[in-house]
């Protein structure tokens, strides 16, 4: 069975999600204010107004920006470096999966789910950074 895209166009399409999933935590953190009552004069003012888990939202938030910082240059040199192996698009789903999952874990109080998802996001970034170097480095 022949993939729906091929791997080159995976991995930018990965960045491209890994770049909405960055958003989809905040989702819960705007119904919350909304709900407590926005105000656009100081909205970070009203973190400590929030309930706890829109206050974890949040924090799922700013940790999805952080992570894309290392995801995104990781699968560009993948992209750059012809990687079409299975390992590769493995690496690349696994964060995908993980990263949709890691803010979930977090808004829910679940410590124990969200540490691996973490770590299985990071697993997947440095994988594509050592399949790029060995690939570059010959």
């Amino acid at each position: 069975m022949a993939p729906l895209l091929p791997m080159p166009g995976f991995l930018l399409l990965s960045i491209a999600l890994a770049g909405f999933l960055i958003y989809l935590p905040y989702l819960v953190v705007a119904y919350s204010r909304f709900r407590v009552g926005y105000n656009p004069s100081a909205p970070r003012a009203q973190f400590s107004q929030l309930p706890a888990y829109a206050q974890r939202a949040t924090w799922a938030h700013e940790n999805a920006f952080e992570s894309m910082i290392t995801y995104a240059p990781a699968a560009l040199m993948a992209y750059l470096t012809g990687q079409d192996s299975g390992l590769a698009c493995t690496a690349a789903l696994l964060y995908l999966v993980a990263r949709t999952l890691y803010p979930l874990f977090y808004i829910l109080d679940l410590p124990w789910w969200r540490s691996p998802m973490f770590a299985i996001a990071n697993l997947g970034t440095l994988t594509l950074y050592v399949l790029s170097c060995r690939a570059a480095l010959g």
